[in-house]
């Protein structure tokens, strides 16, 4: 049972063992309040609900069938794919669109060969990871970083926009390789759905969207998702990511307590000075990027290079971002899976996207 939790929740193990050692360096004290970001954790509750109750509603399968009608060919359904994961995940988080349109494609393109199969996957995890670093709901280290530098909305697009537009020119460029065979839609959605529920729905993701943007207060936003779940389907409280909110309270430890520790405090001030956007994706490869935001936020000035950097840094390995777990897991479950060809498409892509990426942020910087 213990195995296969840490299975389950590698991450949240990793930062409560974390936690752990640096307690014993800083015993809690009354310092330890200081350290946990309500406003984050509350942010990150209330939207994880309102996007769940807009996914058990079956809106996004509802979208999915009228885009795709007029698809026609793999290579144009491999682009709407991309394009909807792209899009969406800056509303719904990257986790969320692949969640939803993952298995879509599975069934969309059911009758493909292989490689068609992988590549669009595989396309289109990089599309939501890439897709979501452009808002501030896109995904848990946006809204942290957005949080905790006080970032304004026009600093943050700014900052992102540059990178976004090359990210899609670089993916619909990839589409490319796809082929044109002809190709239909094997299965529709018969979806009805409920216009009250639709309508709480959305105004608790407006609800949500105003707490980022500090027009509402974030206590007004977590009793808005309550008195919606508990209206329209109180199973929605046991969709929301605990682990993921319990891992940023380990982590908000974690780095409080580091920060604390001056020899080491030093040290990573030290690293990080004018190398943010380097460690950050760098680090990200290896604990993945929401990690890595929060660990390194404690000793950089840098907002803006350190949201570069994470959001890249979802590029690369298999656990960069843990959204691409979600669209390997679905795919090596599906029959005849080449889970070997899926990892070196995968890694061929998201590394020669990262590379690319990277050094036209390197020249941006230097002009």
């Amino acid at each position: 049972m213990v195995l296969n939790f840490i299975k389950k929740q590698p991450v949240l193990v990793i930062s409560f063992a974390a936690a752990l050692v640096t307690m014993f360096f800083v015993p809690p004290d009354a310092g330890y309040a200081e350290y946990i970001n309500r406003t984050v954790l509350i942010q990150l509750f209330s939207l994880m609900t309102a996007v769940a109750g807009l996914r058990s509603l079956g809106i996004f399968e509802k979208v999915t069938d009228l885009l795709l009608e007029k698809a026609g060919t793999i290579r144009r359904l491999g682009q709407v794919f991309v394009l909807i994961c792209f899009f969406s995940s800056m509303l719904v988080t990257n986790d969320v669109a692949l969640l939803t349109f993952i298995p879509l494609t599975l069934i969309a393109l059911k009758k493909a060969d292989s490689k068609s199969l992988i590549m669009t996957i595989v396309l289109e995890t990089a599309a939501a990871n890439l897709g979501s670093m452009l808002t501030p709901v896109g995904n848990p280290q946006n809204l942290f970083i957005y949080d905790i530098y006080k970032l304004t909305a026009w600093v943050f697009i700014k900052t992102m926009a540059p990178a976004g537009i090359a990210s899609l020119v670089i993916l619909m460029l990839l589409t490319m390789l796809l082929p044109k065979d002809s190709c239909s839609v094997c299965e529709k959605h018969d979806v009805k759905i409920a216009p009250a529920p639709l309508a709480g729905y959305i105004a608790l993701f407006a609800v949500c969207l105003l707490t980022v943007f500090r027009v509402i207060p974030d206590l007004v936003c977590l009793g808005a998702a309550l008195v919606c779940a508990l209206v329209f389907d109180r199973r929605l409280l046991a969709k929301v990511d605990y682990p993921l909110l319990l891992t940023f309270v380990c982590f908000f430890v974690f780095v409080g307590n580091i920060a604390r520790i001056d020899a080491i405090g030093s040290y990573l001030s030290e690293i990080m000075n004018g190398k943010e956007l380097l460690v950050s994706a760098g680090l990200s490869q290896v604990i993945s990027n929401v990690p890595a935001a929060v660990m390194l936020s404690g000793f950089t000035g840098s907002g803006t290079q350190l949201l570069l950097g994470v959001n890249l840094g979802g590029l690369g390995t298999i656990i960069a971002s843990l959204a691409s777990l979600i669209s390997f897991q679905f795919y090596r479950n599906t029959e005849g899976a080449n889970s070997v060809r899926y990892l070196a498409v995968f890694s061929a892509v998201n590394f020669g996207m990262l590379f690319i990426l990277l050094f036209l942020q390197k020249i941006i910087s230097i002009l």
